[in-house]
């Protein structure tokens, strides 16, 4: 990445990293941000039915990637928007979701709907609201998603 030479994998810190055999430089792969939103309305969450992979059928909560150098609150806005068509309130934090070998960090956060009506798009086949004892368990996208709707059920 400095020098051009083609990288190697080596370990470096007790890690197989890409390192430069020329000038060893170590490339750090860091995880990727995403940003999820719980939308709540009358003691019930929206979900959508993914309309791409991964998990698509399946279901989750509005949420994607932050872009270098969004502010993960108004990526979290913006992908509800997005998926389900709605302006999103933040209320507050609800979570950070990793696993191990999951390269993947969610922060979920609790919102209200501040403008429209859920609808389908592009990114969502359906939406529904579910109360705590009607959720789907066995249809989740991710595990992240059931982490942080068990989280949800219980606060």
């Amino acid at each position: 990445m400095r020098c051009a030479t083609p990288l190697q994998i080596a370990e470096r810190e007790g890690v197989p990293r890409p390192v430069c055999p020329a000038c060893g430089y170590v490339v750090y792969e860091d995880p990727k941000l995403a940003a999820g939103v719980v939308v709540e309305r009358d003691g019930r969450v929206l979900l959508l039915e993914r309309a791409t992979n991964p998990g698509r059928d399946k279901l989750t909560f509005p949420g994607g990637y932050v872009d270098r150098g969004e502010p993960v609150e108004d990526a979290a806005v913006r992908e509800t928007a997005e998926e389900v068509g709605i302006t999103a309130a933040i209320d507050s934090l609800l979570g950070v979701y990793s696993a191990a070998g999951n390269p993947v960090v969610l922060v979920v956060y609790r919102a209200t709907v501040a403008a429209g009506e859920p609808h389908p798009t592009a990114e969502a086949r359906a939406v529904g609201w579910y109360g705590a004892n009607e959720l789907p368990w066995t249809q989740l996208a991710f595990p992240s998603t059931a982490a942080a709707l068990r989280d949800w059920a219980r606060a």
